[in-house]
């Protein structure tokens, strides 16, 4: 029996914030026109191209998979690839979506913390011209990453550039974006197309919608918008109830307190549990997820009380989520589970690693710091 406080698995577990819903139900009066001619949609794109700064072409869809997979549709032939981190939301939690829908490739590069480098872009941008290899189009980065962590504002600049320099597009998954510009401390404009960004898929159910994403491109780029989303079974009919979600989101930055609070949360946690006998934190804490190791005897022993993901079953690591509506108490108790579950079953330390022998010898395998991940 799962204890009744808060899960920390995914913030796709916490529902959907009462303005958001309040918004829904406003929406939900007599008639208005399908597929997006309403005037709930105008509102809700004009106030996202405030939100970043830029006269975008704004497509709501369903989920997270179906705004990647529509975004990189947009740019994307068969024969062109795309370059994206190990373990990325399109690499290991999409089932294959980008291949099958789009025919495409993705070009991996392996990281320590989700987040590649130009030289790691480098490294998989080869044989340009030669009409028997893949060709590099599309970088696409994850903000913040899977693994919690954020790309500095000058870090997706500089991608950017290395990546236009060589006639290619940067795309965002953009997820949990909200979580990275609360951290940065930044607009999201800073952290999407000021930095460089051509294609953005925005998310909104990680921060507090009930199933709600939005594709952004550049106007140049989005011409086959209206097609490729209908074709890719994303065009929602009543197509104001998406939209309200995302005017509410927009409405007075809940995007923005809903993730700063999610933040807060992450890092009451993380300050619980930092330096804690038998425990080890692999991850700065930088938005709303905590990444740790522990013996499997003292996770499974918490997972009788709280939901939360094996992130890693080479290593043992896990991840605790935080969401906008986790409540200090609830990590309060969890941190208290924690300590007493890892006290009764410490992590064997190897003195030179902070891992046991088995978990090292799961990273040099993998020749990375972290392999791909589990479901967000």
């Amino acid at each position: 029996m799962l204890s009744r406080d808060r899960s920390f698995a995914s913030d796709n577990y916490a529902g959907a914030h009462q303005q958001v819903i309040d918004a829904v139900c406003a929406a939900n009066d007599g008639h208005a026109r399908g597929y997006g001619d309403d005037p709930v949609t105008g509102r809700a794109i004009a106030a996202i191209q405030q939100a970043v700064g830029a006269p975008v072409a704004v497509g709501f869809v369903f989920n997270g998979t179906g705004a990647n997979v529509t975004a990189l549709g947009l740019v994307l032939r068969p024969w062109q690839a795309v370059v994206c981190a190990a373990g990325a939301h399109i690499d290991s939690d999409e089932a294959g979506a980008p291949a099958r829908l789009l025919g495409t490739t993705l070009l991996r590069v392996p990281t320590t913390d989700g987040r590649i480098t130009p030289a790691g872009v480098q490294a998989v941008w080869r044989r340009i011209g030669d009409e028997h290899a893949v060709q590099p189009t599309v970088v696409s980065i994850t903000q913040s990453t899977e693994w919690g962590t954020c790309y500095a504002l000058d870090d997706i600049a500089v991608l950017a550039e290395m990546v236009h320099e060589r006639g290619g597009l940067l795309h965002i998954d953009g997820a949990r974006l909200a979580n990275a510009a609360a951290t940065l401390d930044c607009t999201l404009a800073a952290t999407t197309f000021d930095a460089g960004a051509d294609l953005v898929s925005l998310g909104g159910t990680k921060n507090g919608l009930l199933g709600a994403e939005a594709v952004l491109a550049r106007p140049e780029l989005a011409a086959d918008l209206p097609w490729l989303r209908k074709s890719l079974g994303q065009l929602a009919s009543k197509h104001r109830f998406l939209a309200a979600q995302f005017e509410a989101l927009f409405t007075d930055e809940l995007w923005r307190r809903s993730a700063t609070h999610a933040n807060a949360m992450a890092e009451r946690l993380h300050a619980g549990v930092r330096g804690v006998p038998g425990l080890r934190v692999t991850q700065p804490r930088q938005a709303n997820a905590v990444f740790a190791i522990l013996s499997a005897p003292a996770r499974l022993r918490l997972q009788q009380e709280y939901a939360f993901y094996l992130w890693n079953d080479l290593t043992g690591e896990v991840r605790w989520m935080c969401a906008w509506d986790t409540h200090p108490a609830d990590v309060d108790r969890f941190i208290a589970a924690i300590r007493v579950a890892v006290a009764a079953d410490p992590l064997p330390v190897d003195q030179g690693t902070g891992l046991d022998v088995d978990q090292q010898a799961g990273l040099s395998a993998m020749g990375v710091g972290h392999p791909p991940g589990r479901p967000r």
